[in-house]
């Protein structure tokens, strides 16, 4: 299979969120510093070509707001998200499944959850060739506004564990005069 022929996944953690006092941690909003994040990973995204043709979002309020900014950066470009109850506190099951459901004519999603589901799923889905300091990086951690990049040989339906190459993982941030 050429790599014309594969698809792409890109699992987002949720950017940097508030702790106010008195709100429920699904209705948790961005901090001002997670929107700037948020923003510099629509960018990244941007750069590098990895424009998504779908967006699924959890329904939490700072995943949404996550999208919003991602997609405010790629303008004109960007998908209408679809939200997803069942994402927020997924595992990666559960995130997996949501992948499953997507149609194969979408060659490029970004999907925006939370931890530990989205970094496991990530994890579960790595091939054994997959880049190594994505999965050390990964594996080590999935700051808030960490994007992991995986390349999926074949159907959405029949992604499972092991079937898709890691081939990036980064955390984008705003250059210092942006914050």
């Amino acid at each position: 299979m050429t790599r014309h022929d594969r698809k792409k996944l890109v699992l987002m953690r949720h950017a940097e969120a508030e702790h106010p006092w008195g709100v429920t941690d699904h209705d948790r909003p961005l901090h001002r510093s997670g929107a700037q994040d948020a923003a510099a990973a629509g960018h990244w995204l941007l750069a590098q070509g990895h424009v998504p043709d779908m967006i699924l979002c959890s329904s939490a309020l700072r995943a949404r707001q996550t999208c919003t900014w991602v997609c405010s950066v790629l303008g004109d470009l960007a998908p209408t998200a679809r939200l997803d109850e069942s994402l927020y506190a997924a595992p990666d099951a559960r995130i997996i499944a949501a992948v499953n459901h997507v149609p194969d004519t979408v060659e490029s999603l970004l999907l925006i959850g939370h931890l530990p589901g989205l970094r496991d799923a990530a994890l579960r889905l790595a091939t054994p060739d997959s880049d190594y300091d994505a999965v050390m990086a990964l594996a080590d951690g999935c700051p808030t506004s960490g994007l992991a990049v995986l390349e999926v040989p074949g159907s959405w339906a029949e992604l499972d564990g092991a079937a898709a190459r890691l081939v990036d993982f980064t955390v984008p941030r705003p250059s210092p005069g942006d914050r």
